[in-house]
């Protein structure tokens, strides 16, 4: 088992720094945490290259898309839904990037209860929309930029039964086919592919009846986009050579500019990716093969072929493709939570379905920060919402206003701490001291309950979800052998 200190166990930000040094994070950690509130202040003002419109956001903070567990059955969001966004808008954040991780059709929900975007919930979808820019302007005055993200989970799948997946995938993986039951059965041919190409630009229509300014089409985290991405082994015209593998992406973005003219488009994308981990010795994480150059592992889009490193030219190569579609806004993101989750969400804790961490989390954090600096620097005209400093916990606020500072990202987004601490963006640009009692330790919990097939929410930390009903149940899952 690795040995590291924990973020809370830090009492000064010259005891972080001083450890960030010592284990080689490399992290931009400031002299002192007074530049951060103003980074964040700083207004930005974004032009997008498909509809021409510039729209000046108040602040840098982005509120990441989320998976949600806790939709009523036809994808409509619910009251807790409900709730979590209106948090969102509570934020001060001005950029909501993605809201929540859509579906475009049932067969690609990665839980029953996932929000989907169909003619029949896309009113519900809109006027929570509604509701949310509202709460935001009460607070703050001005507007938010708020996006919706479509998906499709691909090899995730379980659209009908949270116990049993109902994968779709791009190709045969050597690894992830047997990990998660995929056989030449679970294939899509280039037809059923067409078809769910069509779906997002059905989806992107009805996000714009909704009133959403953009799409965030995902191309992350091992779902159906990012698969592609790496389906160098899939014969046709959707796998192969480069053209090939981004042909789906596209064809998406091609296709909703024609059916949804004025509907702006972002990306979320994982930068690298690697090599599934597993379990090994006393539950640690370790990789699941060690590829050589003979043998290079061809599978991870962004991967030098090492399973473990990066080579950011195809990823550049897509971010500058993208550009050239008009695409201005890239939120940066690193591997998936279901193969390699200390790689995409650094975290302290093990989840229920996961492993403990292979090294220090603060590792993770810094790869994270690494990535989106490296492509700014290959790709600068183009916006960058970096992601995946959750770990930080108090310490968030101040590197991200020093990666700012310094151009290696246009905003900060933060997901899962929202949960529990939505309003850390407006207490840290009005320079108020951080409520210690609420900043997320990623206990995780927020994926326990939902891979036990409970609502999504911060269990230890959010009062409402202390005394859930699923909170409960929660405590006695976690308690059996």
């Amino acid at each position: 088992m690795v040995e590291f200190r924990k973020i809370a166990s830090f009492r000064s930000l010259e005891d972080f720094r001083d450890y960030v040094n010592a284990v080689g994070a490399g992290i931009p950690v400031p002299d002192a945490a007074a530049a951060a509130p103003s980074s964040f202040k700083e207004p930005f003002h974004y032009t997008s290259g498909i509809t021409g419109r510039t729209t000046t956001l108040a602040n840098r903070w982005a509120i990441l898309p989320m998976e949600g567990w806790d939709c009523l059955p036809d994808g409509a969001p619910s009251g807790t839904a409900r709730r979590r966004w209106l948090r969102f808008a509570e934020s001060g954040a001005s950029l909501i990037f993605g809201c929540e991780a859509a579906a475009v059709m049932k067969e690609g929900k990665a839980n029953t209860r996932q929000m989907t975007i169909t003619r029949e919930t896309f009113e519900a979808i809109g006027t929570l929309r509604e509701e949310m820019v509202k709460r935001h302007t009460s607070l703050y005055g001005g507007r938010p930029m708020v996006g919706l993200q479509l998906t499709h989970s691909g090899r995730f799948s379980k659209p009908n039964d949270d116990t049993r997946l109902e994968s779709r995938t791009a190709y045969r993986h050597p690894y992830l086919d047997e990990k998660f039951h995929c056989t030449e059965k679970n294939l899509l041919s280039d037809g059923e592919v067409e078809g769910i190409i069509e779906k997002f630009h059905e989806a992107a229509r009805l996000a714009q009846e909704a009133g959403f300014d953009f799409v965030d089409i995902k191309c992350a985290h091992g779902y159906l986009g990012h698969e592609f991405l790496s389906a160098h082994t899939r014969p046709g015209k959707y796998g192969g050579p480069f053209e090939n593998r981004t042909r789906f992406f596209r064809e998406i973005v091609e296709g909703i500019k024609k059916e949804a003219p004025g509907l702006d488009i972002a990306v979320r994308l994982s930068l690298g990716d690697m090599i599934p981990f597993q379990k090994g010795a006393g539950g640690t994480g370790e990789p699941a093969a060690r590829p050589t150059n003979e043998n290079p592992y061809r599978f991870a889009f962004g991967g030098d072929g090492t399973g473990l490193g990066f080579d950011f030219t195809e990823p550049a190569a897509f971010v500058k493709m993208a550009y050239a579609l008009g695409i201005r806004m890239i939120c940066a993101t690193l591997g998936s939570p279901y193969y390699v989750p200390h790689i995409q969400r650094p975290a302290a804790f093990a989840v229920s379905d996961g492993y403990l961490p292979p090294e220090d989390p603060l590792l993770g954090a810094a790869r994270q920060i690494h990535a989106v600096q490296t492509m700014k620097t290959l790709c600068p005209e183009t916006v960058f919402i970096a992601s995946g400093m959750t770990y930080l916990q108090e310490f968030l606020p101040t590197v991200g206003g020093e990666l700012l500072r310094t151009g290696g990202a246009d905003f900060i987004g933060i997901g899962r701490m929202t949960l529990s601490y939505p309003e850390i963006c407006a207490d840290s640009m009005a320079g108020k001291p951080l409520d210690r009692q609420k900043i997320c330790r990623t206990f995780g919990d927020c994926t326990n309950a939902p891979r036990a097939g409970l609502v999504s929410g911060c269990f230890p930390l959010d009062p409402f979800y202390k005394v859930h009903p699923d909170g409960e149940r929660l405590k006695q899952i976690k308690k059996r052998p």
